[in-house]
């Protein structure tokens, strides 16, 4: 039996509790050069299943652990993958949390959170690495697909990661 979740249509964004609750739910015991690898490997067999042109990159402290180009992808997904991640490290939140609570507020992250929009993006597809009592120490991010497909990509992968 298949317990993998499903990839959400464009038409089925999360609220904001449903994505504060996988936040809650994937939680780290630890997070270690080697657990990068895992993650980063798994991310792009999943990608590559699915023909997905995506680019994939996992940070800790600031160092880059773990980047992958599949094929389609381009330096644009490299440029997203940035912008995504500073939206975690500020906001120690997963990227699509970010933009879904501004627009619950009624307006928009590029409307008013002031960031340089070149340099921010509040867009699906980077999520948290939290480690139990150390808080966020990284960062899993995927660009290359539609926003709530990115940001399930990552979900599925840290889902069964959590799990082995």
């Amino acid at each position: 039996m298949n317990t993998t979740p499903p990839v959400p249509s464009p038409d089925a964004a999360p609220t904001v509790g449903e994505l504060e609750a996988q936040e809650r739910r994937l939680v780290l015991t630890r997070f270690t050069h080697d657990d990068a690898w895992a993650l980063g490997s798994l991310l792009v067999d999943l990608a590559r299943e699915r023909g997905a042109p995506v680019a994939i990159d996992i940070t800790r402290g600031g160092q880059q652990l773990f980047h992958a180009a599949l094929p389609g992808s381009t330096p644009d997904n490299d440029a997203w993958l940035t912008r995504k991640r500073r939206v975690v490290e500020r906001y120690a939140a997963s990227s699509l949390l970010v933009g879904t609570r501004f627009r619950a507020k009624g307006t928009t992250f590029e409307d008013s959170s002031r960031l340089d929009p070149d340099r921010y993006a509040a867009h699906g597809g980077a999520f948290p690495l939290t480690v139990e009592g150390a808080g966020v120490i990284g960062v899993a991010a995927v660009s290359g697909l539609p926003q709530l497909a990115d940001h399930a990509l990552v979900v599925e992968a840290l889902e069964r990661f959590t799990t082995s």
